[in-house]
């Protein structure tokens, strides 16, 4: 990817009747049940069922007792923010899963997360390409004529923004957006902050060396050269 050429989110919305989606809320309720350590979902599903998949259900967040979440080679185009209730997350393994280009600002809940096996070239802003972030929606300084549960993921990057990825408290009055790139684990994340008030925005640490160093809105953003060694 060019960078200077103009990016946006992906567009897809996930079909929840598709028969690989129910397969995998099946999957999430039986290693919610047996509390498993270990979760390998996509081995389960069939390669058309795979394809169906293009986000984690919320119910994710009933995996606390999940150390090492594999996701090898899915159809993934975001995770969802509940992934830092998965409070035991140890390592996580996206490799070739070369859709996902960021990831919410929540995974930073998961503090025993120790292990990462992301495909960086894919991600906005990674240190190789500097592929570019998209453009951000203006600060909202008010949500009353949001519906914060029904998104255009083109604008929003989500579907559903329910509460601050800083305190975690509801999105009821503000809505700031920012992006971030920051060491989670083995890796170097673009980070989505979806924030409730400006003062949120500004809580939480730099970003990592030989990137922005601040929260950013994207779009035409001037980033550290690239490096192709």
């Amino acid at each position: 990817m060019h960078p200077r050429a103009r990016v946006g989110f992906h567009t897809e919305l996930q079909d929840t009747t598709a028969e690989g989606w129910q397969h995998l809320l099946a999957l999430i309720d039986e290693a919610a049940a047996d509390g498993r350590e270990e979760f390998r979902p996509l081995l389960e599903l069939s390669p058309q069922e795979r394809r169906q998949i293009i986000t984690l259900p919320p119910s994710i967040a009933r995996l606390p007792a999940v150390r090492h979440f594999v996701l090898y080679g899915s159809n993934l185009v975001p995770i969802l923010p509940e992934i830092g209730a998965m409070a035991s997350l140890e390592e996580f393994s996206p490799y070739t899963s070369h859709r996902l280009h960021w990831f919410p600002y929540e995974i930073t809940r998961c503090t025993r997360l120790v292990r990462s096996t992301v495909s960086t070239r894919s991600l906005f802003g990674n240190y190789k390409l500097r592929a570019p972030f998209p453009r951000l929606q203006p600060p909202q300084q008010s949500v009353a004529d949001l519906n914060l549960t029904d998104l255009a993921p083109r604008r929003w990057g989500v579907t559903a923004i329910r509460t601050c990825s800083v305190c975690n408290q509801p999105i009821d009055r503000e809505l700031h957006q920012a992006w971030i790139s920051s060491r989670v684990a083995t890796d170097v994340l673009p980070l989505l902050v979806n924030a409730c008030s400006a003062t949120c925005l500004t809580a939480f640490p730099y970003g990592a060396e030989d990137h922005i160093p601040t929260p950013h809105q994207g779009g035409r953003v001037e980033q550290p050269a690239a490096d192709w060694d």
